[in-house]
């Protein structure tokens, strides 16, 4: 059996090893030299290795501390102060333990010893929206809990801590070699990269740990793994959220614009058991002793101060090539650009008229415009930006270097020729998935339908009584409290002859027959059939078949007949791209292969699959073109040159107003008594990111990344870093908001504030 110590003097020599090949310039050389240390002077082997998890790790996450270390000389020439332990540290708290994942999208950050944690407004939209109603209306007033007894818990939200990052590309190689298909889909397959992970840390591990979890992630199309240990709190509570008139200023108009003027936040809190362990929702839990928090500076900053960024962003596609790009652009963007476009305009219109929708749809409609207006700017950014002569001219420096090596000669080409034939197939699947599931709600619940048909023609008494329960749990499911019927039929009269107008006759899902010939073209008598005359349309229809279910009636259900037609459409479609995409992954495996090859020894970074990254740059002004120079910084004299009372989106707070205009800023407002807003970084960020703190070189915490920038919205498959911009939310503005607005004089004292 190993002993302990000798687990601390192989870390304690590795990154003695490291610093000095740092200082004496050599790190490159010894870089994948140093985890050859001789184990057995430690008195340890190859099997404990393998077979002890905390020791297994011991290898992998010095990488990670490699990896920074290799980077520490630019980031420290760019201002950073802290060592590269500070970031990343296996042995002890560091800043990475204060960065999680905030629910299934976002990023957080904890700034107190209690569990308090900070992201977005956007990021916590959706729990605003659900504790509100027209009696609290916390989205229009905001929602600031006066002591942890008034904190709201928030059912099925969680947040999750990284533990551990393990390099297992070594373990995955050699279980992937042992696969009876050697060309299959295995090593993309989330599923079966995480029974690996299981089996690599053993049941006992996790049984002994709860609430911790493992998975394994490829990067570099899957040319490298790595394995993230995690543990997920799930009694997550809302502690304040400024009112929507600061959170989403500007809203639309203003999304992925600079200037900004948004106050992007909220907060909430961790709380667990007596033992710090993650636990279900309790009046007896805890707050979270947090292991790690940032500690926030007020002390301001200036243009090309150091900016680091730690999060999770979600997705990039940076290896695309040219024939992709454009498949993207016509196939994808585009669908979301029609389809949303038409549900957004009747939403719109809708919310502005009452209320209740307004509460109702708050979160459907932010979510569904954010990309909305994403892909709009995207496709224009990738023309402005010339992406696709980018691309193209790193193709033709790919064929040159693939001449003569067979594992890379034509990969480019083989791509283009699948992107050809299944182009139209995926342009067909995105336009009639955002238009029949991402635009409609209503439907019905098919499968279970057939269940009732198959237990009534077998008289299966059982069968027919549990499907029964199913139905009714369905029913709720779609009468839930965000859910108006009208509204929704509103938007199915005008997003089904905007499907068929964007698509071929021959393209579209078999109801559009029946609308053709039995109700003549008439889309408006055919919706109003499906949502009077359906047995789920409302209660009094479901009480009347539940109490006499007959196969008649599901036979002639026209919300039945839709769904029926719509699912088995899709499920066509997706089939069908399925197989004319067969073979792209590994094309692309070997294309990420050729292009790190190409780039040596200068590697290039993995796209982002929402796993912990780290992104280091600097507060920077820019010019999208000529005569136009935008500053680094907005302020809150911006915010009253933008108020516009008769319009939603730029509605002023009346005590917002009052501290502005008396700039009543305490000790948050800048040397010249102006209150700044937001500000702009170079950092490389996408969605995932939305909460990221924004850290400066002294390892403190001085904004929160929310947005980009219109100019550079082609960032995710092509970096530019003269256009893009990191939109930040400037932290003396959040401390000002808490303060001044929110009375939240109790949770300013949790911080740690350095002015």
């Amino acid at each position: 059996m190993y002993d302990v110590t000798s687990i601390q003097n192989l870390k304690k020599d590795v990154l003695y090893l490291v610093a000095k090949a740092s200082f004496e310039g050599t790190l490159e050389e010894e870089r994948d030299h140093i985890p050859e240390l001789e184990l057995s002077f430690y008195g340890l082997t190859d099997a404990d290795l393998e077979t002890v998890f905390t020791v297994g790790t011991t290898l992998a996450v010095y990488r990670l501390f490699l990896f920074i270390s290799r980077k520490l000389e630019e980031m420290k020439k760019l201002g950073l102060q802290v060592e590269d332990y500070d970031i990343y540290n296996p042995d002890s708290s560091s800043l990475k333990d204060a960065v999680v994942i905030f629910g299934s999208g976002c990023t957080g950050e904890f700034v107190s010893d209690q569990g308090l944690l900070l992201t977005n407004h956007h990021c916590g939209y959706s729990q605003i929206q659900q504790h509100s109603s027209l009696e609290n209306d916390y989205l229009t007033n905001g929602f600031w809990a006066s002591s942890k007894e008034k904190e709201l818990p928030n059912p099925g939200l969680t947040v999750t801590l990284i533990d551990k990052i393990d390099d297992v590309t070594e373990y995955v190689t050699k279980a992937l070699e042992a696969d009876p298909d050697p060309n299959g889909m295995n090593y993309l397959s989330p599923s079966y990269l995480n029974k690996l992970a299981e089996k690599k840390v053993g049941g006992k591990f996790l049984q002994d740990n709860p609430g911790t979890g493992v998975e394994i992630k490829p990067f570099y199309g899957g040319n490298k793994y790595y394995m993230f240990t995690t543990k997920k709190y799930s009694d997550v509570r809302l502690v304040g959220a400024p009112p929507s008139s600061i959170g989403k200023f500007g809203a639309d108009t203003d999304n992925w614009m600079w200037p900004r003027h948004t106050g992007d936040f909220s907060m909430f809190r961790i709380y667990a058991d007596a033992n710090g362990e993650p636990a279900e929702y309790s009046e007896s839990n805890v707050p979270l002793k947090t292991p790690k928090f940032l500690p926030i500076s007020i002390k301001g900053l200036n243009e090309g101060d150091y900016a680091m960024i730690m999060g999770f962003p979600g997705s990039t596609e940076r290896y695309l090539t040219q024939s992709e790009v454009k498949q993207r652009m016509n196939a994808v963007n585009q669908a979301m650009i029609d389809m949303r476009g038409v549900r957004l305009e009747v939403l719109r219109k809708y919310m502005d008229a009452s209320d209740k929708t307004r509460i109702q749809y708050a979160s459907k409609f932010a979510g569904s415009s954010n990309y909305w207006k994403n892909s709009i700017g995207m496709n224009k950014a990738i023309i402005d930006n010339d992406v696709l002569g980018a691309k193209a001219e790193i193709e033709k420096k790919y064929a040159a270097f693939a001449q003569g090596k067979p594992e890379y000669e034509g990969v480019v080409e083989k791509i283009d020729a699948i992107i050809e034939k299944s182009t139209p197939t995926l342009r067909q699947l995105y336009y009639t998935n955002e238009a029949l599931r991402g635009a409609i709600e209503f439907g019905s619940t098919y499968l279970i339908m057939d269940n009732i048909k198959k237990a009534l023609e077998e008289k299966n008494d059982s069968l027919l009584q549990a499907s029964k329960k199913q139905l009714e749990n369905a029913y709720d499911g779609i009468h839930n409290k965000d859910y108006d019927h009208e509204v929704d039929r509103a938007v199915a009269k005008a997003i089904l002859p905007a499907l068929a107008k964007a698509l071929n006759a021959d393209e579209l899902p078999s109801f559009y027959q029946t609308i053709n010939g039995e109700f003549k073209g008439d889309y408006n008598t055919y919706v109003d059939n499906i949502y009077d005359n359906s047995i789920l349309s409302n209660r009094k229809n479901l009480d009347k078949f539940l109490a006499k279910p007959t196969v008649k009636a599901i036979e002639k259900d026209p919300a039945t007949a839709y769904s029926r037609s719509k699912n088995e459409k899709l499920q066509e479609l997706g089939k069908q791209y399925m197989e004319l995409e067969s073979g792209m992954e590994l094309l692309h495996k070997a294309y990420i292969r050729g292009l790190g090859e190409m780039k040596q020894p200068v590697p290039s970074y993995p796209d982002a699959n929402f796993t912990m990254r780290l992104t280091y740059g600097n507060v920077k002004s820019y010019s999208p073109r000529d005569a136009v120079h935008y500053d680094y910084y907005t302020t809150t004299d911006g915010i009253l040159e933008k108020e516009n009372p008769e319009d939603r989106e730029f509605v002023v707070p009346a005590k917002l107003k009052e501290l502005i205009q008396k700039k009543d800023f305490g000790r948050y407002a800048m040397a010249d008594g102006t209150m700044p807003v937001c500000f702009l970084t170079t950092n490389d960020i996408t969605g995932g990111n939305s909460g990221s703190p924004v850290i400066n070189g002294e390892g403190q915490l001085i904004g929160t990344a929310f947005d980009g920038n219109w100019e550079s919205l082609s960032g995710d498959i092509n970096f530019n870093n003269d256009l893009q911009r990191c939109i930040a939310l400037d932290i003396r503005y959040v401390l000002f908001i808490l303060d001044k607005l929110g009375n939240c004089s109790h949770l300013i004292k949790e911080m740690n504030i350095i002015e």
